[in-house]
């Protein structure tokens, strides 16, 4: 009996399986470095590839800080004794005679508790009728009503006490120890201070960020640079709400990396080698140290400024090129600052898909003998 397959006819099959597998593209991370370049402006494509050097490293890595402004900051500290609509006072007041205008048979003073200061910042007391209190400390009104009562009844002394109301009055809100409606007082007049006295922040002091909204304008800073810069712990005024959250930014880890996901930030500032550690470093079987790509939309002024062309209209897509070979490649990557939203893609070295065709193919070569093994025997 003739073989149907000889030795000839098992190689053509063999090679026509690796045809057709050479046809179809074999699994790996993402595109490679070079099918990422051929996307460059360059080459009609939408995205400006830059490599990263020490200048760009700089000028990509500016952002605004987080601060407040000099309206914040210059409003100075308020009068923790200054009387404000919204303040409950509590008056005492001494007569010196038996029958007072106030006083009860056989007392000589009367207690005038929770007063509570009107829109227009008045209190009524009885005989000396209406007083502007607002405005005034506690010592200045306790004159005036002695004033209005001195001629109905022989040297009155009067006391005042004041309980900050809602006229001077901050609402903290997220995380911190207690959130609520807290008076301004002596010893809360300043924004570390009244977040003392909520209780402190909840979240981790180096992604606590702090924000302040007054009148419709609103300030931001990071929790450790309040306390790093005491111009920056700013004044409080009756109104002001305080929102204390952790810090909401991410990047995206994808290609050989150690993994491939979504990841918070932990501090203000994150560096690209920061982060590459963050997700385990280049995967050493697969990534490129070569190309090691930043993806981000960049703002006009930053874009025109890194590629020396002015007049660009509208966010540009950038892709910063990280050679961690160079010299100063790893110094580079230390400079380069991340921005909430970027991406960092990792390309797979060249070797990977030569590597990952010769094991497919040597294992469709011996797939393919073993057919014609079986259809000759």
């Amino acid at each position: 009996m003739t073989k149907l397959y000889s030795p000839w006819a098992k190689s053509v099959v063999a090679i026509l399986l690796t045809v057709s597998l050479a046809g179809c593209g074999l699994p790996r991370s993402g595109p490679s470095k070079n099918e990422l370049l051929s996307g460059s402006i360059e080459k009609a494509g939408s995205t400006h590839i830059v490599p990263v050097d020490t200048r760009v490293a700089r000028e990509a890595s500016r952002s605004p800080a987080l601060g407040f402004s000099a309206d914040f900051v210059t409003a100075g500290l308020v009068g923790s004794d200054v009387i404000r609509p919204g303040d409950t006072l509590a008056l005492t007041i001494w007569e010196n005679v038996d029958d007072g205008l106030l006083t009860s048979q056989g007392a000589n003073a009367t207690g005038l508790s929770e007063l509570q200061v009107d829109d227009e910042g008045f209190i009524f007391v009885p005989y000396a009728g209406r007083i502007r209190a607002s405005g005034n400390t506690p010592e200045t009104l306790r004159q005036a009503i002695t004033d209005k009562l001195k001629d109905q009844t022989p040297d009155p002394q009067v006391l005042v006490s004041r309980a900050a109301g809602d006229g001077a009055t901050v609402s903290v809100l997220g995380n911190t120890g207690a959130q609520g409606v807290f008076p301004i007082e002596r010893p809360t007049r300043s924004l570390s201070a009244m977040l003392a006295r909520a209780g402190g922040v909840a979240v981790d002091p180096e992604t606590a960020q702090v924000t302040v909204t007054r009148h419709g304008r609103t300030g931001s800073i990071w929790l450790k640079d309040l306390y790093k810069n005491p111009r920056m712990d700013i004044p409080l005024r009756g109104g002001d709400v305080i929102l204390v959250e952790k810090d909401t930014r991410t990047f995206t880890a994808l290609g050989a990396t150690g993994a491939q996901t979504r990841i918070d930030f932990d501090t203000p500032d994150l560096t690209a080698l920061d982060a590459i550690a963050k997700v385990g470093g280049l995967n050493t079987h697969l990534a490129d140290p070569k190309g090691v790509f930043i993806l981000r939309e960049e703002p006009e002024a930053v874009a025109s400024t890194i590629l020396g062309e002015p007049g660009l209209k509208g966010p540009q897509r950038m892709a910063y090129v990280l050679d961690l070979t160079e010299p100063d490649g790893i110094f580079n990557a230390r400079e380069f600052v991340i921005r909430d939203g970027d991406t960092i893609y990792v390309t797979e070295a060249p070797y990977v898909q030569w590597q990952k065709t010769l094991s497919v193919l040597t294992g469709t070569a011996s797939s393919a003998n073993a057919i014609s093994n079986a259809a000759g025997g």
